[in-house]
């Protein structure tokens, strides 16, 4: 059994990795929808009796046939709100990859960086096909964690954006998050520009991610640009929401990437469809990102509006990009020793 802390899988992961990963697993699953399972995430809320800010467990497991193998991938997570106050990351996870064939565990690997990934990959995938191909600016709304690896996928696939505009409630995280992004990531000559005000991180954005826990909708469609897309990563749970209803309804596109768990989850669009003052219901959701990859959905960029996807995430989406780190890291392995 492999053993990958979160340097080892570092190693092996890298956007256009985890990119592909996604993508390889939509068309796989359009194609073949019984090689995929991916039953409801099981989420226990925590501290609910306590004092401390609640967080929550969830045990996402997956199963992916390949048409060769089949393969086992449970993530265990652990959310803790409290974990910026202390310097460390709010999501905490590990994840198993095993063969059902042998029920051999084939590794055992740190899982913070391949939930920030795979999270930023799904944006970065809805971002290519909706985002408008010549976009210069990006809106960084929530400076935490999730939010490095959600600009560095949408970079990846909008070449054009070389300006980005950062807003988060402390002026010090959004300071943080400029240093360490221009640090960790000098492949992006971009410029940034901290605003005190979301107003003002949005007005010009082309793409704007949201990554917050934010419990009414952030800007309304007056304050941003008329073809922006929104990239909605936060709001997780039903009373939570990022994306307001004036900019849900206006909308010429919304996309989620996990549709049953969405009905669920997804706060932003949970509470559009049942507020009275909202046209927005679920009828009207033009698909997921299985649709824009297989291109069952098209978009006309010259006359497209506002586009929304919203992420709630599945364990198929980890279990894709758990695996391909496996894999890799078994060929590099397998390399080191013949090499020896």
């Amino acid at each position: 059994m492999q053993i990958l802390d979160s340097q080892a899988v570092k190693e092996q992961l890298t956007m256009v990795v985890a990119i592909d990963a996604i993508e390889r697993l939509l068309v796989l699953q359009s194609e073949h929808p019984e090689w995929v399972k991916c039953p409801e995430r099981l989420v226990i809320p925590t501290f609910t009796a306590s004092d401390k800010n609640s967080g929550s467990h969830l045990s996402m497991p997956s199963v992916l046939f390949d048409g060769k193998e089949e393969f086992a991938i449970v993530k265990l997570v652990t959310i803790c709100p409290d974990n910026p106050k202390r310097n460390l990351p709010t999501t905490t996870a590990v994840v198993t990859v095993s063969n059902n064939d042998t029920g051999e565990i084939l590794a055992f690997m740190d899982g913070v960086y391949v939930t920030q990934v795979r999270t930023a990959a799904l944006s970065g995938i809805a971002s290519k096909y909706l985002a408008k191909p010549d976009s210069e600016q990006v809106a960084v709304i929530g400076c935490g964690g999730m939010a490095y690896e959600q600009l560095n996928a949408v970079l990846t696939v909008c070449p054009n954006i070389k300006a980005v505009t950062l807003w988060n409630r402390s002026l010090e995280g959004a300071n943080t998050f400029k240093s360490k992004f221009a640090e960790q990531y000098p492949q992006w000559p971009v410029t940034f520009d901290i605003c005190e005000d979301i107003a003002s991180a949005v007005k010009d954005a082309d793409v704007i991610n949201l990554a917050t826990r934010a419990t009414e909708g952030l800007f309304e469609l007056s304050e941003i640009k008329a073809d922006a897309h929104i990239n909605a990563v936060g709001a997780y749970q039903p009373e939570m929401k990022e994306v307001s209803d004036s900019v849900i309804e206006a909308c010429s596109h919304v996309v989620i990437d996990d549709a049953p768990g969405g009905r669920h989850e997804a706060g932003d669009l949970i509470q559009a469809d049942s507020a009275n003052d909202c046209d927005w219901t679920w009828d009207n959701l033009t698909g997921d990102l299985a649709d824009l990859v297989t291109q069952k959905i098209t978009i006309e960029h010259d006359k497209k509006g506002v586009t929304l996807f919203k992420s709630v995430g599945a364990a198929s989406f980890d279990a894709a990009v758990a695996l391909e780190v496996a894999q890799k890291a078994k060929l590099v392995d397998h390399y080191h020793h013949y090499k020896l």
